[in-house]
C-alpha cells in the first residue's frame, strides 16, 4: 500500500470531527471518499496531509506513506513530502492559485521547490506540464494570470502544479464541484489519464456518486466522521450493505426519473459535539432497533468489503 491510515482521530478541543478512520490506498488505485457535507471527508484529507486548520489536531491513530509514519516527521520534513510524494488538488482552483502571479511563475516555483533546476529549466517543465494537462498554446499561456483562465482551465493548472514533482499519491478534494457537467467530464478524463499513464494513486473526494462510479476502484462511505461502509465500486453500487449507503444511492437523480420530487434522507447528521450512544445513523435509519440506538455496531468484513452495521452483524 502507498498510504495507510489507521484509527485516525481528528479533534477540535474535546470534540472529535473524524472518529477512528481506517483507509488504505494501493499503487495506481483510485479510491473514492463519499458522504454528505460535514461527514468528515475533507478533514480526513487535510489530516493525511497534516494541513489541519488552526485549532484542529490529530488526537489518535497513524498515517503511513510508503510505510513511514507521517505523524513522526517534523514540519520541515513534511514540506519535502508534500508535493514530492503526496499532493492535493482543492475544490476551488481560483482560491488555490495566487492571483498576483502568472501561471508560469506558480508552476515554475512548484517545480523548483523540490527539484534543483534553474529558472529556464523550471519554465520549460512548467510548459510541459500545461501541455500535458491539455492547455493549448501552453508556452504562451505561462504569462497569463489565473483570472484570465476559465474555471476548468484553472483546475487543470491546479492539477499541473500538484503533478510538478511527480507524486505517487494525489488527493483530489471535490475537484469538479464548481464546474459545469461538460468540464467535469474533462477533469475526470484527465484524472483517469493520470493513473493510466503516470501510475498515480488517487484519493477522489466527492458527493457526486456518478463520478465516483466512473473513476474509482473502491469506495469508502463516511458518516458523522466515521467509515460506514467500504467496498469495491461495482459491489457497493450493486449491493450496498449499509442503510446509509442505500439511502445515498436512492437520492441520485436518474435521466427519465418519473418519481417526481427527488427523495431525500430524512433528518440531519448529528452535530460533532453531540455524544451519541449506539449507531450515529440510527435516528435517520428505517431499520434501526433498540440495539442500534444503544450499542455501537462492529465493522463486519465480508467478500472484501466492510460495513459498520448491526444488520450485517446479525
Amino acid at each position: 500500500m502507498i498510504l495507510e491510515a489507521s484509527g485516525l482521530r481528528i479533534a477540535f478541543g474535546p470534540v472529535d470531527v473524524v472518529r477512528g478512520v481506517d483507509l488504505a490506498i494501493g499503487r495506481g488505485e483510485t479510491v473514492g471518499l463519499v458522504g454528505e457535507s460535514g461527514s468528515g471527508k475533507s478533514m480526513t484529507a487535510l489530516g493525511l496531509m497534516r494541513l489541519l486548520p488552526r485549532g484542529a489536531r490529530i488526537a489518535a491513530g497513524d498515517v503511513r506513506l510508503h510505510g513511514r509514519s507521517l505523524l513522526q516527521l517534523t514540519e520541515r520534513e513534511m514540506t519535502h513530502v508534500r508535493g514530492r510524494e503526496i499532493a492535493m488538488v482543492f475544490q476551488d482552483p481560483l482560491t488555490a492559485l495566487n492571483p498576483a502571479f502568472t501561471i508560469g511563475r506558480q508552476l515554475a516555483d512548484a517545480v523548483r521547490a523540490h527539484a534543483k533546476l534553474g529558472r529556464r529549466a523550471a519554465t520549460d517543465r512548467a510548459a510541459e506540464l500545461l501541455d500535458w494537462v491539455g492547455i493549448q498554446g501552453a508556452r504562451s499561456r505561462l504569462l497569463a494570470f489565473p483570472h484570465e483562465f476559465s474555471g476548468g482551465m484553472r483546475q487543470r493548472v491546479a492539477i499541473a502544479i500538484a503533478l510538478a514533482c511527480q507524486p505517487t499519491l494525489l488527493i483530489a478534494d471535490e475537484p469538479t464541484t464548481a464546474l459545469d457537467v461538460t468540464v467535469q467530464a474533462q477533469v475526470i478524463d484527465l484524472l483517469a489519464r493520470l493513473r493510466e499513464e503516470l501510475g498515480v494513486a488517487i484519493l477522489f473526494i466527492s458527493h457526486n456518486l456518478d463520478l465516483v462510479a466512473e473513476i474509482c476502484d473502491r469506495v469508502v462511505v463516511m458518516y458523522a466522521g466515521a467509515v460506514a461502509e467500504e467496498d469495491e465500486v461495482h459491489a457497493l453500487f450493486d449491493r450496498p450493505r449499509h442503510p446509509y449507503t442505500r439511502q445515498l444511492l436512492r437520492c441520485v437523480p436518474r435521466l427519465g426519473d418519473a418519481r417526481g420530487e427527488l427523495p431525500t434522507i430524512p433528518g440531519m447528521p448529528p452535530r460533532p459535539e453531540v455524544r451519541m450512544q449506539g449507531c450515529a445513523f440510527a435516528p435517520r435509519c428505517d431499520h434501526a432497533s433498540d440495539r442500534c440506538r444503544r450499542e455501537t455496531p462492529p465493522a463486519v468484513i465480508a467478500d472484501g468489503g466492510r460495513a459498520v452495521c448491526w444488520l450485517e452483524a446479525g
